[in-house]
């Protein structure tokens, strides 16, 4: 049997951008649709079958959301926080709910680190009488 698809290591090089990749898969799309009026019946539902995968495969990847790469986050508690962002226990206790890395596991109250991080970029500097209002 004639495969018509080529394999990655049959390729004589590799573009480097990926725009030259897209309009290599456009043109190996469009031997693929020559080849079709050719391939025998009995070979058409495999064809199909590997023509879904790909379809398949593309759709997966628009639907997924964006892999954010380099950053895990952790829970910390509240002794954590309290020395991350210089404000009292008693505080983040009692004003928990007014950040959005609160996280609730049981009675326990644990906050997202990555969501400190976030928080703590947006955050302006403060003038000493507006940080007396916060502690």
């Amino acid at each position: 049997m004639k495969r018509h698809f080529r394999h990655r290591s049959e390729q004589t090089r590799r573009p480097n951008c990926t725009r030259e990749l897209a309009e290599g898969m456009r043109a190996e799309l469009q031997n693929v649709l020559k080849a079709v009026t050719e391939l025998p019946p009995e070979e058409l539902p495999r064809l199909l079958g590997e023509l879904e995968e790909v379809r398949c495969t593309a759709m997966a990847r628009l639907t997924m959301p964006a892999p954010v790469q380099g950053q895990s986050d952790e829970l910390l508690d509240v002794a954590e926080v309290s020395r991350r962002l210089g404000l009292s226990r008693d505080y983040l206790y009692r004003h928990h709910s007014d950040f959005p890395f609160t996280r609730r596991v049981g009675r326990k109250l644990l906050f997202s680190a990555l969501g400190i991080e976030r928080y703590i970029k947006q955050q302006s500097p403060l003038d000493s009488k507006k940080a007396k209002t916060y502690l």
